[in-house]
Order: C-alpha cells, then structure tokens, then sequence
C-alpha cells in the first residue's frame, strides 16, 4: 500500500517536472519566435529604408528604372486639383541608373517595391511585364510596404511581355469576363470577384452592400474566400467517391489554379497559405492541435518573410477566419449534422465561424458591427463555391468554346444572384449596421461578448428550436425602427454627415425624405448615413462642383433609394467626374439639370436660392487639364454651388468649395447672407475671406473634413478666424456626424458619442 502510494507520488513528480520543463521550453521558443520576428522587422525595415533608391529618393533624384510591374494598373481622378487622369501601379526596381551630385553615374541592380504614378499612358502595362521608364524618387510615409514612389511623365517603355503562364492565366481571365458580359451589371462584377479577386467590375454601391452585411471578403483574395472555396468542392469530391490523397490532390490542385489565376501576389500567397492551412484539417486526422500548430508556423514564416504583414488588418481577419474555421468549424458542423444534411453544415459553419472570430477586429476597423453579418454570411455562404466553381468552368471552356462559356458563365450567375440578393437586402435592413466604439475598451467588451457566444454556440446549434429561437431574437433587434437607440435624434434637421475628407450634407425634406447636397468620396460612408436617417426617398440631390470629394458617394445616394432629380453646377470639369455622374443618374433613373443664378426651388420643407454660380469660366478644351499650380483659385472650386437654405425657421448657408475670390464676389451680389448655420467653404481651407465669414454672422459653423487628412483641414487660421464671428464652430473630423435640430426655436447640436475622436474614418 505504501509502495503504491510511493509509487504514485514519484510519478505526479516526475509529471509535474516534465509539465514545468515543457512549460519553460515553451517560454524559451515564443521569446526566440518573437525575437526573431523583431529582428527580421528591423531587418526589413532597414532594408526599403536602405539603398540607392530610398537615398535618391531623399533628394527628389530623376533617375531612369526598369520596372517589374506587380498589380493591375488603377486610372484614377484627383480629388482636389484639376491634373488629368492618372495611374497607380505598384512595381518592382530591378535595376536603376542615376547621376550622382558629384557627376559620377550610379547604376546598381536592386530589388525595390516602388509604387509607380504616372500618366494615363501607364495604363496599359500588364502584370509580370518588364518596362523602362524615367522620372523622379519621391520619399513615402515610414508605414508604407514601399520604399518611394515614382513619379513620372513619360510613357513605359516595354523591354519583355509577361511569361508565358500569365499570358495564358490573362487569355483565362478575360474569358470568364467574356463569359458573363451578357449577365446583369452586378453578376458581371461579382463572379470574376469569386473566381480570381478581380473587383474592377463591382459597381460601387454593391460594394457599400457588401460591406455593411460583412460580406466583403467573398469579392477579395483572401483566405476566407478560398477556403469557402474548398468547403464546397470537398464534400463534393467525398460524395463522388474521392477518398484519402485524393482529396488532398484535389485541394492542392484547387489552391494552385487559385494562385494562378488570381496571379502569385503578396495577398494571394497570402490567402493561399491559409487556404492549404484549412485543406490540412479538411483532409487528414491530428485533430484541432495539429492544426493550430500548422496555422502556427505558416503565420510565424509569414511574418519572417515579410514583417509589414504585423501591420496588415487584411492578414489579421484572414488569420483569424482560418483559426476561426478550424478550432469552431468542425464542432459546430457536428452540431447541425445531428439535425440536416451534412453537405449543408459544412456549407453553414465555416462561414459562420469565420465571420464570429474576424468580429472584435472588423469593429476596431470600421466603428461598426453589423448583426446581419453571420446572418448573411450563412445565407451567401453556401453559394460561394458553386458560382467560384462554375466561374472556374467557364473560364476553362472559354478557351474552347465563348458560346458554351456563356452557357456555364448564365450558370455561375444565379448563385451569384442569391449573394447579391443577400447583401441588398441585408444592408437594407435598419438594424444592419450598428455604432461601436473603435476603442480598447469598446474591442475588449466586443471580444468577451463574442467568446461568450462561442461557448454557448454549440448547444444552440444542435437544437432545431433553440436556432428558431435565435433567429427570431435577432430578426427582432435587426429590424428594430432606426433611431430607437436613441441615435440619430427623431427631430434631426440638418446632417453633415460623416464621410471623411469631403462633403455630404443631408437636409429634412420630410418624413423619410431629404434634400442631399454633395456626396463626399465614399458610397460606403454616404449610403450608411443616409441609412441612420432612415432616408428612403430623395426629391433632388444637389451637386456643388464636380470634384471626387462632393460626388463620389453618388451611388451610395442612388442605391436603393427613389433619387427623382440631380442638380449641378454649369461648370462640367473635371469631365470625367461629370461623365460617370450622368451614366449614374441614366442608370438610375434620375434627371440631371443645371442649376440657375438666384434659382429659387421647394421641396417639401426645405426651400432654397442659390446665390452663386452668377457666371462660369470656360471651360478647357477636350482632353487638356484646367489645373494650376496650387489648388486655390481653382476654377471647379470656384464655381461651386452656394445656396441660403431655409428649413423649419433656421437659415443654412452652403458654400461648396468657394474660395476667396468667389466669396468676395457672393457678398457683391447684395444677397442676404446672413445665417443660423454656416457650412464653412472648402473644409475650412486656408483660403477664406473674412469679410465673406462677417457677413454670415452665423451661431453655428460647420467643418466637414477627413481625420488626420493630407490638407491640414481645417487650418488654424480659419479655426482663428471663425472663433471672432460665429458662437460655436464644430468639425467632423473631431466630432464624428453633426446634426443640427431646432426644437422650439432652440438651436442645438448633437454628435454621437460612440463616433468621436477619430472613429470610423
């Protein structure tokens, strides 16, 4: 007996020590990994901080490339200056010639990730190509995954075409958009998306869908998205009778056509990593461990190649998509295989916990959490992998035969259609999209909340009635009235809304309804405050100039709302801008009219006059730029509509983008400019004139602007001069949406707690 007790008690010994050995080893390797990692960071960092190119580019050095082009040319429009049209491409420097201040010529071969801008001539360089091209180093902010960027006039000069794979992923690629041309707009956008993360065809306000019902990484590469990918294709490939190796031969084969068309960048190797993580516990035994070791080491290998990924949000969510799918994926599949099909629990629980575990950081991101997310992201879930396969097919028949591609690409469309479904009508919902603050602690109290429900997940899912009742609850706190939580106020006038660095005012016409004047750069941002107001129908949409910042939410206005007319200035510059306004308003329905000197209009409650544009510059010729050196004085800015609102006894002066100049000339109009509210010009730009800010005499000013934004807006010296002639000044950049309400003649403005200091931006 005493033996036994002896016994026993070396052996809890000798366990015990092993257990603390073990521990200290354990100890030991995470200091040596994170070591490690810090000193690949530092090794990293010096690396794009060191060399020819980072050093030219601290003198403004001209210097002549050959480039590696490494992404898609983007053609974009500047927001604030008048310069034509330009492109964005990222790039490697393999090899760069210069002369040095001392007359010596520098030509080293190197490899340097730069990020190219040039003229509209860069836009049809192709991934993988090599090109030379002149123009000069330009040093970028220390965060950057670049070391400069090169800005250049002259057009690329092609050394080589891409290898001989990419052109024939290309030949795939355009296939598949050839496949499904005659689809409509949003199923041409969404299934190149699925298939290989081309999102050049997703229209704006699907976009501004797709993020309010957390659906968003369906349409990137991520690791999410390929392994939705797998969950279908492998309970498929077991139905058919695809066992062992071959399942595993299936994946890799799915994961290399994956990479290949979706062309072997950062963020593809990225998610293709993650994908064979979770084909490794789709398809072979060692459980939930082996699993986690193996996500373990892919992130630590990650990391070690490339540090900067320590500060990427996208590597983070499709970290925590994948832990998410392997550590919850399987119990919760289990839990619904008791009760339906286990093709259709495989479908539901792997979006479901990716969706769960990406929560905390998608609410540090955005401000927001969505409770349609889970919803969505179980209805559109189980459609992914049909529409990505089809999308695959008919990519391949494409190269045989562009009449049966179309047949498979009609084919992909109509899972494509139950997603789009899901995202329109999920982001249509009031309770979609809901305020939260983007703090340690608002994150801390979001994370414990949802470890919470993963430990009371599973016994809800294996209960047919339990789910009823869960689904019911949440149906009920998604489409609860808008405004019930207190936010906005019920008797909110006039709103700027908060959409970052640009304007977008909403003004109450009547229930539901609202006059909007400008839009500000994002559809996402416009479409989400228009939402809070409960905003469904828009008589007229007020348009003061056509820079990106007052008419790039346009379709976040346009999406699913009745939009009868858009009013814009006489000044169509830049032309692009003006362009893609009409097609949207043709597209949806909505006449665009110019408006009038001393116009007078009614809508609902709101009446206006606008008091400027009196006369109109001219306008540059076809195809040439009315830009100047600076952006003051700008002939766009200066023929912004300005307009004395009145609404419910308060006065609104907005102002658009009216600099010195233009303000100088509304006050020589005579008009009567006094105002209960200003919309200070230009984000509260440098450029005001004092005497036009005198003659307002208003008790409120309002800024919209950009947090942290490039422009110093609102500069100090209008804040200086503002505080001399209005009572109180607010901005958007501090206070988040600023609403204005005048109950009893009591001017008052409210702000939302939850969206201050920075939040959401």
């Amino acid at each position: 007996m005493a033996t036994g007790s002896a016994s026993n008690s070396v052996t809890d010994s000798v366990t015990g020590w092993a257990a603390r050995r073990a521990a200290g080893w354990a100890v030991v390797g995470s200091l040596v990994v994170l070591g490690g990692l810090a000193i690949a960071s530092g090794l990293h960092t010096a690396a794009l901080r060191a060399g020819p190119v980072q050093e030219l580019a601290t003198r403004s050095a001209t210097v002549t490339v050959r480039l590696k082009i490494d992404g898609d040319p983007s053609l974009r429009q500047s927001t604030t200056s008048r310069r034509p049209p330009y492109v964005v491409v990222r790039a490697t420097i393999e090899e760069i010639r210069s002369r040095a201040g001392s007359g010596h010529a520098i030509r080293e071969r190197v490899r340097t990730p730069v990020l190219v801008v040039g003229t509209a001539k860069w836009e049809h360089v192709r991934y993988g190509q090599h090109v030379d091209a002149s123009g000069r180093l330009e040093q970028v902010e220390g965060g950057a995954e670049v070391a400069a960027m090169l800005s250049t006039r002259s057009p690329p000069r092609t050394v080589d075409e891409p290898p001989w794979w990419l052109r024939a992923a290309e030949r795939v690629r355009a296939g598949l958009r050839d496949a499904v041309a005659g689809e409509p707009e949003d199923v041409r956008g969404l299934v190149p998306a699925l298939v290989m993360g081309d999102v050049s065809g997703v229209s704006a306000d699907l976009n501004a869908d797709f993020q309010t019902t957390g659906l968003t990484h369906l349409s990137a590469v991520s690791g999410t998205n390929l392994t939705l990918l797998l969950a279908f294709l492998l309970p498929l490939a077991r139905l058919i009778g695809v066992r062992a190796r071959g399942l595993t031969v299936v994946g890799l084969l799915t994961v290399v056509v994956f990479v290949v068309l979706a062309r072997p960048q950062p963020s593809v190797l990225r998610a293709a990593a993650m994908g064979l993580i979770a084909l490794a516990a789709m398809t072979s035994g060692g459980g939930r461990r082996r699993a986690v070791r193996s996500l373990s080491v892919a992130v630590i290998v990650l990391l070690l190649l490339d540090t900067s990924l320590a500060r990427s949000a996208g590597f983070a969510l499709s970290v925590l998509a994948t832990a998410g799918i392997i550590l919850l994926g399987p119990g919760w599949r289990d839990a619904l295989a008791k009760w339906m099909p286990g093709w259709l629990a495989d479908a539901i629980s792997c979006p479901l916990a990716a969706q769960l575990a990406c929560t905390p950081v998608v609410g540090w991101l955005s401000g927001e959490v969505s409770l349609i997310a889970v919803a969505a992201n179980l209805l559109a879930g189980p459609m992914v992998g049909p529409a990505t396969i089809l999308g695959f097919v008919a990519a391949g028949v494409a190269l045989v035969s562009s009449q049966l591609a179309q047949v498979v690409g009609w084919a992909a469309g109509w899972p494509a259609r139950w997603i789009i479904l899901v995202a329109r009508e999920g982001a249509d919902l009031p309770g979609a999209a809901n305020a939260w603050p983007a703090t340690v602690v608002g994150v801390a109290v979001l994370t414990v909340l949802c470890l919470a429900l993963v430990l009371g997940l599973h016994r809800i899912l294996a209960r047919p009635i339990a789910m009823i009742v869960a689904v019911i609850l949440l149906a009920v706190v998604v489409l609860r009235p808008v405004g019930s939580l207190g936010w906005p106020p019920d008797d909110w006038l006039f709103v700027a809304c908060d959409v970052g660095q640009g304007d977008g005012l909403v003004l109450r016409a009547g229930d539901r309804t609202a006059v909007v004047v400008d839009t500000g750069p994002d559809p996402a941002a416009m479409d989400r405050c228009l939402k809070e107001l409960d905003v469904q129908y828009v008589p007229v949409v007020v348009l003061s100039h056509f820079h990106a910042d007052h008419v790039g939410g346009l379709a976040g206005v346009l999406n699913d709302r009745r939009v009868e007319e858009i009013e814009v200035t006489p000044y169509f510059s830049p032309r692009a801008e003006y362009d893609r306004v009409v097609e949207l308003a043709s597209r949806h329905g909505a006449a665009v009219r110019t408006v009038g000197f001393r116009e007078q209009r009614v809508v609902g409650k709101v009446s206006w006059t606008t008091l400027w544009p009196a006369k109109v510059p001219a306008l540059p010729a076809s195809g040439t730029s009315s830009a100047t050196s600076t952006d003051e004085g700008s002939p766009e800015n200066n023929a912004s509509i300005a307009m004395m609102v009145e609404l419910d006894g308060l006065r609104i002066l907005l102002t658009g983008d009216l600099e010195p100049e233009s303000q100088r000339a509304v006050v020589a109009t005579g008009a009567d400019l006094r105002a209960d509210v200003l919309k200070v010009p230009h984000h509260g730009s440098a450029q005001q004139d004092p005497g036009f800010i005198a003659a307002a005499n208003a008790r409120l000013a309002v800024i919209s602007a950009g947090r942290d934004n490039d422009y110093g807006h609102p500069a100090p010296r209008t804040l200086e001069l503002l505080s001399h002639n209005v009572t109180r000044t607010a901005t958007t950049n501090v206070s988040g949406p600023l609403i204005v309400t005048n109950t009893n003649n009591h001017l008052a403005l409210t702000t939302n707690p939850h969206l201050q200091d920075g939040v959401r931006r």
